[in-house]
């Protein structure tokens, strides 16, 4: 009865004529990103950081989720009609959705991208009212050390479960957490790192940080790519599909539902991880594994459920314990900085129509997500036609007056353009820069808690292991960096992103 009465206010939060006006946008937006190749919604996200500023908090961050698990539907339409994945968690969409649309069934690959990422999220949306107030509950019994040793553990999850080398994985987080110690220091106020900069005696602007290595190197990384561009938009006829599609999509969803859920919670797993991860579990489960990267419609169905539900689930860590799983949920912790919110669970309690309402928003958003996706299919093909030399110039002015409003000052905007030099370095070198937010976002907050516990404990560094949550903690990550370097987990873990 607690939880409807939870969810009764939130939906009233959500219902109001502004955040469904903000969720509708966010919905909009997150489509078209995703239907766009070469953006993405941590670009996105970053530069419409100082927009919220104006924005009332609930509203802000309603449009800032559309826009997450939006992208996560307008994917799908790029790399059925296209074989372009519009986001990363859409590549292995583009094996087996693509060859449909050359069978002459972009229409169904289409609706059971669509109705299949609806229910994954409405699925995903009720765990994670379900969970919010046991895991709040159990989180007030953290203290500092605890905090921090869940920070151990999460970092260790990001490098474990991101793409590519596990060394390359490492280095992005420390560069991370070095990056992160620019400013000034909390206890003593000496500005540090700083190298005598007036304008880093604050530290680094995530959204200068965040433009720079997500928005600025994707479109350099972009512009060298030459536009070839095979669509099959003339054969999007039947959305319907037929009976026997529905018995083969229908155990592909609820297997990439229960998967995507699961990961979506892990720390560094996201919405990529899960669509792999559903894609090897199809081709090794299916009865027709032999029509797997020719028009399998296990292939589409799988991994859209699971990319939806993980970015859905990925917000449960974020909301209950105030720890960023991934580096979209760690520009979320900036947005709700920005408004003087500290993500955890007393945002339960202190602020619960925020709270509700976010959760509420995420059901509207999904059905706000299939009437964009389905019946619109026509708008989103004709933004297919737009040449990117065309659409590049206006992403980057517009990011550049995003980044610049945020203090009024350009320092910002040559910050977040030297940050996107470095991040197309970082591409052609294959190092993932996402881990390198977290470890910037997370790295200030296990510095508080470190030093707070040690002050606690009067320079005791026992206490991390004489406290059970603490040392369950920190033998989990342990446990992690032990498995991880097993042989087999290795080549497991590789074999998740062979598709890639």
């Amino acid at each position: 009865m607690e939880l409807l009465s939870h969810l009764a206010l939130g939906f009233s939060t959500a219902l109001s004529l502004q955040n469904l006006a903000y969720a509708f946008l966010g919905c909009v937006l997150g489509t078209l990103i995703g239907v766009l190749p070469g953006l993405g919604p941590l670009a996105t996200i970053a530069m419409l950081l100082p927009i919220t500023y104006t924005l009332p908090p609930v509203a802000a961050l309603i449009m800032l989720a559309g826009i997450y698990y939006g992208a996560q539907y307008g994917g799908s339409t790029t790399a059925i009609l296209v074989n372009l994945p519009g986001e990363s968690s859409a590549v292995v969409t583009t094996l087996d959705g693509y060859q449909m649309a050359r069978r002459g069934r972009a229409g169904v690959a289409l609706a059971t991208a669509g109705l299949g990422s609806f229910f994954a999220g409405s699925v995903a949306t009720l765990i994670l009212a379900a969970f919010a107030t046991p895991l709040s509950e159990l989180a007030f019994k953290f203290g500092p050390a605890e905090y921090f040793s869940l920070m151990v553990l999460g970092l260790i999850g990001a490098v474990v479960l991101a793409s590519g080398s596990l060394v390359k994985a490492v280095a992005m987080i420390v560069l991370g957490l070095l990056l992160g110690l620019v400013g000034t220091d909390v206890n003593s106020g000496a500005a540090r790192f700083s190298f005598d900069v007036p304008e880093l005696t604050d530290g680094i602007s995530i959204t200068a940080l965040a433009m720079g290595l997500f928005g600025f190197a994707e479109i350099i990384a972009n512009l060298e790519q030459k536009e070839h561009r095979e669509t099959f938009t003339d054969r999007v006829t039947n959305l319907f599909p037929t009976r026997e599609d529905f018995r083969r999509m229908i155990p592909a969803v609820l297997r990439g539902t229960a998967l995507g859920s699961s990961l979506g919670i892990l720390p560094g797993g996201g919405a990529s991880l899960a669509s792999f991860a559903a894609y090897s579990l199809e081709k090794k489960t299916s009865k027709f594994a032999h029509e797997f990267g020719k028009g399998a419609i296990e292939g589409v169905a799988g991994p859209e459920s699971a990319n939806n539900a993980a970015a859905q689930t990925s917000f449960i860590p974020l909301l209950t314990l105030g720890i960023p799983p991934n580096a979209v949920m760690a520009l979320m912790v900036g947005a709700m900085t920005i408004h003087n919110i500290q993500p955890g669970p007393q945002v339960m309690t202190s602020n619960p129509a925020l709270f509700w309402g976010l959760i509420a928003s995420m059901w509207i958003g999904n059905l706000m997500l299939v009437v964009l996706n389905l019946p619109l299919i026509g708008v989103w093909v004709k933004l297919l036609t737009v040449p990117y030399r065309f659409l590049y110039p206006a992403i980057l002015v517009f990011c550049s007056i995003g980044v610049y409003s945020v203090n009024n000052t350009v320092f910002d905007v040559f910050a977040a353009a030297s940050c996107g030099l470095i991040g197309y370095v970082f591409h052609k070198l294959r190092c993932e820069p996402a881990p390198l937010l977290l470890g910037f976002v997370l790295g200030p907050m296990m510095e508080e808690n470190f030093r707070r516990t040690l002050l606690l404990s009067r320079g005791d560094f026992s206490v991390f292991t004489t406290r059970p949550l603490s040392l369950g903690l920190l033998v989990a990550a342990a446990a992690l960096v032990a498995v991880v370097a097993l042989p087999s987990i290795k080549a497991k873990r590789e074999e998740a992103f062979q598709e890639e």
